[in-house]
């Protein structure tokens, strides 16, 4: 450069202290550590979104473009976290999942040594659960049912749920010494999803008592067969 700072008018600035004072640059961790924070608030928010979307609708009924107006975000965003629609209901289903077994694996471990008390305290919950007034059923039930094709991602998702389910349900049903643990667990687990589906049928008052009651009947002709 021919004109120097000075000659412009402004005051010269001694180079030593130039240098001393040029500002420091955010370190590389620093900065990536940010920019993955921020990576992380658009994608919580494009899947908070579309969870919500997702349970009030219906997946089929909700696009992306939805999503990403709601959201307020770019397409690109979206599909930078999402390749797919089917990847962001797979997230949506996994998320409810970690949800449904965070609740229930709380209450187990309060009654681990009473089963029939930990089971009653489940269909405490799941009574509460259906008397919400934005209650819309059970995210896995509703979405396996839009989907036909067995092999669908959304449909393998709620599959280990079911799974999972009885599994859990098996092994309380081992602890209460159940004479046939398989048919307890069966039976078990079709109260709590008829349950999941049958809320309409319900007043929100009565929910966890017609839970409390039919579990009190199943139990009690489980002993009786034993």
């Amino acid at each position: 450069m021919s004109e120097s700072v000075a000659g412009r008018g402004f005051p010269s600035v001694d180079a030593s202290a130039s240098a001393t004072a040029a500002p420091t640059r955010p370190a590389p961790r620093r900065a990536a550590k940010a920019a993955a924070s921020d990576g992380a608030d658009v994608r919580s928010r494009i899947l908070d979104t579309a969870s919500r979307l997702f349970y009030e609708r219906g997946v089929r009924a909700v696009g992306v473009d939805l999503v990403v107006l709601e959201a307020e975000v770019a397409k690109t965003s979206l599909y930078r976290y999402f390749p797919t629609k089917d990847d962001l209901i797979v997230a949506f289903l996994e998320r409810e999942d970690v949800d449904f077994w965070a609740t229930w694996d709380g209450v187990a471990q309060q009654f681990r040594d009473d089963p029939a008390g930990e089971l009653d305290a489940h269909m405490g919950w799941i009574g509460e659960r259906l008397a919400r007034s934005n209650y819309r059923g059970c995210p896995q039930i509703n979405v396996a049912a839009e989907f036909a094709e067995q092999d669908h991602p959304a449909r393998l998702v709620s599959q280990r749920h079911m799974q999972a389910l009885r599994q859990k349900l098996r092994a309380i049903a081992v602890r209460l010494g159940a004479a046939d643990p398989d048919r307890l667990a069966a039976q078990l687990a079709v109260l709590v999803n008829g349950a999941f589906v049958s809320a309409g049928l319900l007043s929100p008052e009565e929910g966890t008592g017609v839970l409390r009651a039919a579990l009190q009947a199943m139990l009690a002709g489980a002993q009786a067969k034993g």
